[in-house]
């Protein structure tokens, strides 16, 4: 019997697959609510949703970018305590970073920043925002005395 799964379900297939299972599992399945038969109805509505997610996404990929194109224009500037030889002490966090954005105006988590390597010199240092799973935007940092 086909179905449409409403969960993902182990070792099965995950949310929105429609898969042939028998017919006992299928109806255990529906009852437990995690799946539907794979009528005509429920495969047009599952295209349906689909679609809908799939312009929802093109949308939010859309913003992320007019946001990339705004942050990659931004320059951060941190000023910091040296020692001799103009060692830094400790070094910028993620946290630092995303705060200084906040203020700036924009929604940026501290789990969105990606640093490569500390920021623990004086200096430019590139560093990775991940604003969607494809779309990230590299701004300038620069460390100062």
């Amino acid at each position: 019997m086909k179905i449409i799964l409403l969960d993902d379900v182990k070792k099965q297939g995950k949310k929105d697959d429609i898969i042939d299972v028998a017919d006992g599992y299928a109806n255990y399945l529906i009852k437990a609510g995690q799946a539907v038969p794979a009528t005509g109805a429920g495969v047009n509505r599952l295209n349906r949703e689909n679609e809908e997610k799939k312009q929802a996404m093109d949308a939010l990929i859309k913003k992320c970018e007019q946001i990339k194109a705004k942050l990659e224009k931004e320059e951060l500037k941190f000023k910091v305590k040296t020692g001799e030889m103009d060692r830094v002490f400790g070094s910028v966090s993620a946290k630092q970073i995303a705060s200084e954005l906040v203020s700036k105006g924009y929604e940026i988590d501290k789990k969105q920043v990606h640093i490569n390597t500390p920021l623990s010199t004086l200096g430019y240092h590139n560093v990775d925002i991940e604003l969607h799973k494809k779309v990230i935007a590299k701004i300038r940092v620069e460390l100062v005395k």
